[in-house]
Formats: structure tokens, sequence, C-alpha cells
């Protein structure tokens, strides 16, 4: 069982921002910017691509969902989406706030945050998202 996996049944802590039966989003803990956020689905697969079309879909529209929700929460110009995966053996999308491309870069450095101010970025995400 992945990490991820264990997060969405929810064996590991997260700060959970989304979910439904199907997706879970949570506050990435080496985030690029405030609010990054992982989308995953609950069925554990490695490969974004493995995924059926129809589970594929239904992802986008649940991240784009989470994204809007980002964007009411978070002063951003846009919020950029990328599939890397590489990392975690667990298909995901990053969600990442951004004033800039340059916000996007993975080779930055992580930033820092309180749990308390995690709690309530991933509180105020989840409020956003429910509304």
């Amino acid at each position: 069982m992945s990490i991820f996996s264990k997060i969405a049944a929810g064996e590991i802590h997260s700060y959970c921002c989304a979910q439904n039966e199907e997706f879970y989003a949570f506050l990435d803990i080496n985030p690029l910017q405030k609010g990054h956020t992982l989308v995953i689905p609950r069925r554990e697969v490695d490969y974004i691509f493995d995924l059926e079309d129809d589970e594929i879909a239904r992802m986008h529209v649940f991240a784009a969902h989470v994204a809007r929700a980002i964007k009411k929460v978070i002063p951003c110009v846009k919020v950029g989406v990328t599939v890397l995966g590489l990392e975690v053996p667990h298909a995901h999308i990053h969600l990442v706030p951004m004033q800039s491309e340059k916000d996007m870069l993975f080779s930055n450095p992580k930033k820092e945050f309180t749990v308390e101010d995690m709690q309530s970025t991933a509180d105020a995400i989840r409020k956003a998202f429910e509304s």
C-alpha cells in the first residue's frame, strides 16, 4: 500500500482539502507555494494513464473543482497543474497557486508553513470546495 493510499484511508495524517468516494485532495507537505495541493485517486494506480479513461476524466473534473476552491482562498493569477509521478508510486496531480510560471519549478526551494497555517489553509480550501 502506497503512502498516498494510507493518507486517503486516514492511516496517515494529512491536511484534507476535498474528497469524495473516488478522489482525495490534500496539501503537499513539501509545497512550492502556499495551497499546493495533491489530488489522488483512492484506487491505487501507479501511473495516471493506467487509469480508465472515464476515471481520468472524473479525476480532472474533481481537480478542476479543487483548483477553483484554491483560487478563491489563495491570492494567485492561476492555479497551475502538473503530473509528474516519479516520487510516489501512486497517480497524482499537483495543483499549485501561481503568480508566474516560475512558481511551478519543482527545483525551487520548498516552502515551510506552521501546522496551524497548513490546517487553516486546508480548512479554507475545503470550505470553498464544499460551497
